[in-house]
């Protein structure tokens, strides 16, 4: 069966247009015309381009899309449908067009004897490392409703912190932006009006005033090379953080902005302990993981740390002591993994290290934003009252200048 894509006019005229399978392009054009439509062109279409399309129009598919997925999937294998029927039905249920046409397309491959993990890997822009991981362990295990049951509370837990972490970090980009706008419309509105004040008024401005406009006559008539160097300085930027020297400058420089660093360290923890429980939970071996948790990390000194990590395991030594020599992981992860290898128990271990950190992040934000807010308001009440000094000391010394 192959996807086609179909462009056709029914018996009132009306366009329509849609997605079919069929053996051949003939197969379609018959269908259409059964259906009393008027085909216009019929193209053959594959998943990649479709997935392209669809991303440019609907947006990439997000964890959430398979959290869900994950969660239907489980709910029906555990039911006792079969494997194939309940892709076919949430293929059908699904309103993101690129996650539907990878499902129908897995879902024929399963037919022709292609196992689940090797479809899903065939679609690494949707099933990550850590999915086929999971999906491989439940058919090895044969429980794969269990699988992607961990599965989807891996996804439900991680967009959670993540929503958490982007809130702390929207609110200081919003404010910053508030304050962009404001001293923009002071520089374009007020400024100029208290101009013509002054220039009526006539006399010498105080050293203030005077100061403030100078300031601002620099910025106005220098206001296109500030631009192009901000902008020239921005892509120089993001040129040298596409190099390996560059890239792993950011990284550190990441983890070192203060709050924010500490922050992202402790969201990785979080991704870090949650991941290798639900992997090892799965009977994913712990080399895996760690080729897993290394992928994961956008972060050249995180994943460095990982991959130090595995290096010494390869060596010898037990989990435990590889984190610790890593020298990027706490004490409180190399004890809990410590316990862990010590009591059998290590995916519950970690998933309550996990829990730990994240109760952390979640105090560490409501004290950003109690500490965020008060320093915001008083960037604010500072723009205005340097705003309203400077247009405002003339008046006020008016009779001096009147002198």
């Amino acid at each position: 069966m192959r996807n086609y894509r179909y462009i056709a006019r029914d018996t009132r005229g009306v366009r329509r247009e849609g997605f079919t399978q069929a053996i051949s392009s003939n197969d379609v054009l018959g269908w259409l015309r059964d259906q009393g439509c008027t085909p216009i062109s019929v193209n053959e279409i594959t998943v990649s381009s479709e997935m392209a399309r669809t991303k440019s129009h609907r947006g990439r598919i997000k964890s959430a899309d398979l959290a869900a997925l994950s969660w239907q999937l489980t709910t029906m294998l555990e039911g006792g449908i079969p494997l194939i029927t309940a892709l076919d039905t949430t293929a059908e249920d699904i309103e993101q067009v690129g996650l539907r046409k990878v499902l129908e397309d897995i879902s024929s491959k399963i037919k022709r004897g292609t196992p689940f993990s090797e479809c899903a890997a065939e679609y690494p822009r949707v099933f990550n490392d850590l999915c086929c991981a999971l999906i491989l362990a439940g058919e090895t295990s044969g429980n794969l409703a269990a699988a992607l049951r961990k599965l989807a509370e891996y996804f439900e837990n991680r967009d959670k912190i993540i929503k958490k972490v982007k809130g702390a970090v929207a609110y200081p980009i919003f404010v910053f932006g508030f304050i962009v706008l404001i001293v923009i419309f002071i520089m374009a509105f007020i400024i100029p009006r208290f101009r013509i004040i002054f220039k009526q008024i006539g006399g010498n401005l105080p050293a203030f005033t005077r100061g403030f406009m100078a300031f601002y006559d620099t910025v106005r008539f220098n206001l296109h090379y500030i631009s192009g160097g901000v902008i020239l300085f921005v892509i120089a930027l993001i040129l040298f953080n596409k190099t390996k020297t560059g890239h792993y400058l950011f990284s550190r420089l990441v983890l070192r902005i203060p709050l924010f660093g500490k922050l992202f360290q402790q969201l990785f923890l979080v991704t870090f302990c949650r991941t290798m429980a639900t992997l090892l939970a799965a009977g994913v071996s712990v080399l895996e993981v760690l080729d897993i948790l290394a992928g994961l990390s956008g972060n050249d000194v995180i994943k460095a740390a990982v991959v130090r990590t595995k290096q010494q395991i390869v060596e010898g030594l037990n989990i435990s002591l590889s984190v610790a020599a890593s020298g990027f992981f706490p004490n409180m992860v190399v004890k809990m993994i410590q316990v862990g290898e010590e009591s059998g128990s290590m995916p519950m271990v970690l998933e309550r290290t996990a829990d730990h950190y994240e109760r952390k992040i979640e105090a560490m934000i409501t004290a950003m934003m109690a500490l965020l807010e008060p320093v915001m308001i008083i960037t604010v009440g500072a723009i205005v009252l340097v705003v309203v000094l400077a247009l405002y000391l003339p008046i006020f010394t008016m009779s001096d200048m009147a002198k």
